[in-house]
C-alpha cells in the first residue's frame, strides 16, 4: 500500500516548472479581458484615413 505522507516528503517540483512560474509571475501578461477592451477602446476612436 502506498504512504502518502512518505511520497509527500519526497516531492521534488519540476526544475522547468519553476522557471515557468518565475517568468509568469515577473511578466505582465494580458488575459482574454485586457484584450477585449482595448478592442473596445480602438473601436470607439475614428478611422483614420489611409496616407
Amino acid at each position: 500500500m502506498i504512504n502518502f505522507d512518505e511520497e509527500v516528503k519526497k516531492f521534488q517540483p519540476a526544475a522547468d516548472m519553476s522557471q515557468l512560474e518565475k517568468n509568469i509571475y515577473e511578466n505582465d501578461f494580458n488575459d482574454v479581458a485586457d484584450v477585449l477592451i482595448e478592442v473596445m477602446r480602438q473601436a470607439q476612436q475614428p478611422v483614420q484615413p489611409l496616407q
